[in-house]
Order: C-alpha cells, then sequence, then structure tokens
C-alpha cells in the first residue's frame, strides 16, 4: 500500500488546479513542496508520479502529438473528470502548468482567477500571489485579435487601477510577444502600462525556452535568470 504525506495531497491539489502537467512541472513543484526554488530531478519525479498511479490519485498518458507524457489528478482525488488530451486546449493548459511550477518555486501560490462576471470580462489563466501581492498571469501561444485584445486591456486596465492587482504577465512566442506588447502600447493608458510585462518563454509548439522567472523584478521589466537545469 502507498504511503501518500501531505507533501502528496498538496501536489495533486495543485495538479486539480491546474488540470494537466508534463513532467517538467512536476520536477519544478515537487522543488517548490520542498521550499527550494530548485527542480528535483527527472527521475525522482518519475518516481513520484509512479506512487501516485498507484494509489490512484494521479493518472498519466503520452499523446503521440506530445513530446512528454501528460499528468493529470484522477476523478477519486479531485472529483474532475479525466481530460480529453485531443483538444485543442491541452497544449496551453500544459504551458500554463509550466508557468505555475516556476511561480511555486519562487514562493508564490497559484489559484485560478475568478470566473468572468460580465461580456466584457476576462479570466486571466491565473492569479499567482506573494505578500499580498497578486499577479494576473497569461500564457499566450497564438496571438488573438485587435479587437480581443482592445477589451481584454480595457478589463487589465480596470483592475490593474481597482482591485489591488500589482500586474500583469504574460509568458508568450515569440510571435505572441510582439503582438501583446504592441497591442498593449496602443489600449493600455501609459501610466499603467509599465504593469503589464510580457516575455518570450514558449517556442511555437509550447515548449519552455526561458529562463526561471525573476519576478522580484520592477514592474518595467520581466528579468530572467538561469534555468537551475540548463
Amino acid at each position: 500500500m502507498v504511503q501518500v504525506t501531505e507533501r502528496d495531497l498538496a501536489m495533486v491539489e495543485w495538479l486539480g488546479v491546474v488540470r494537466l502537467a508534463e513532467v517538467d512541472a512536476i520536477r519544478w513543484a515537487l522543488g517548490a513542496m520542498l521550499g527550494s526554488a530548485e527542480p528535483i530531478s527527472t527521475r525522482k519525479a518519475q518516481h513520484w508520479i509512479m506512487r501516485m498511479v498507484e494509489a490512484g490519485l494521479v493518472a498519466r498518458a503520452r499523446p503521440t502529438f506530445q513530446g512528454a507524457s501528460i499528468v493529470w489528478a484522477t476523478h477519486d482525488a479531485v472529483g474532475r473528470q479525466p481530460p480529453n488530451l485531443f483538444r485543442q486546449t491541452t497544449r496551453h493548459e500544459v504551458a500554463v502548468a509550466t508557468v505555475s511550477a516556476r511561480y511555486l518555486a519562487l514562493g508564490y501560490t497559484w489559484q485560478r482567477d475568478r470566473r468572468p462576471i460580465s461580456i466584457l470580462d476576462h479570466q486571466a489563466d491565473g492569479i499567482a500571489t506573494r505578500e499580498g501581492r497578486a499577479e494576473l498571469v497569461e500564457v499566450e501561444l497564438t496571438a488573438k485579435s485587435t479587437q480581443r485584445y482592445m477589451h481584454i486591456y480595457e478589463n487589465y486596465s480596470t483592475r490593474l487601477a481597482r482591485e489591488g492587482v500589482s500586474r500583469v504577465a504574460y509568458y508568450c512566442t515569440a510571435d505572441a510577444d510582439r503582438v501583446v506588447s504592441r497591442e498593449a502600447d496602443r489600449f493600455i493608458f501609459r501610466t499603467e502600462r509599465q504593469r503589464l510585462v510580457s516575455t518570450i518563454a514558449f517556442d511555437e509548439r509550447g515548449h519552455w525556452i526561458g529562463n526561471s522567472l525573476s519576478l522580484t523584478a520592477s514592474f518595467s521589466s520581466c528579468s530572467v535568470v538561469q534555468d537551475a537545469n540548463d
């Protein structure tokens, strides 16, 4: 019988929030659960996954279109139905987990953003919080239309000014980064513009190519430090 620890349960709960994750994200999140800003080894992460599969708390698969195994919390663990790995959103959800795990490693908590309360409202991919500072986080693998960004940025401008949000951070492909920054220059008022930051963190297939997050940087930049596993 598998012995399940409090750390195991915390990891499974995180998987329930992000829905899907690759082994790389598991490495970073497990390191964070140990109080470290460094990822654990791939071997240790794989061992944890096997233990949780045996315990019935985690399931995994490796779709042919994916370069690595995908892991998720089971229905018995979090009360959610298993994901459809062939949905168009799978690549995006995996990328969100990749970013989320790196926030955890720097001492942030991670939660889903609140659901939209109106047609013009927008739900970010997540909220990262540390020491009372909340950041709205977006993963942008494909650029949206100008009209969409106009509505999204109007919403974010309001939340930055009135809801105590410290900044909005975008993690993008190179093409999306250019559009995100260009449209932010157009639609976000100059007094709030520096509080929306964007950085190139993914290749066109949604694989992480960035450095580990340096989230103590000033709002006017999104500095990075070298990944511990480089």
